[in-house]
């Protein structure tokens, strides 16, 4: 499980970016990048980080189900997710 203080630090990074989205959007608009430049880092989109919603594991992430490959697998394997079933032949 990812430290509690990094998971933290990423939640506010996504605050961040969801409230400098409109004037960054308003700044490309008008081409003005020098504005744009002068802008806080942590809020732009491209620092956000995808993490697993239980542990909070930044790899091997799953988009379509929002969980890590480990906690995926824990999960299908307790028939917890609809339609997935483990693969044997």
């Amino acid at each position: 499980m990812a430290k509690k203080s990094i998971i933290a630090r990423d939640a506010k990074k996504n605050k961040m970016i969801a409230k400098d989205a409109k004037k960054r959007q308003e700044l490309k608009d008008l081409g003005d990048f020098d504005k744009l430049h002068l802008m806080r880092r942590n809020g732009a989109p491209s620092r956000h980080k995808n993490r697993c919603q239980e542990t909070g594991r930044p790899r091997a992430y799953m988009r379509t189900f929002g969980l890590s490959r480990i906690s995926f697998r824990e999960h299908a394997v307790k028939g917890e997710i609809p339609g997935i079933t483990k693969a044997s032949w």
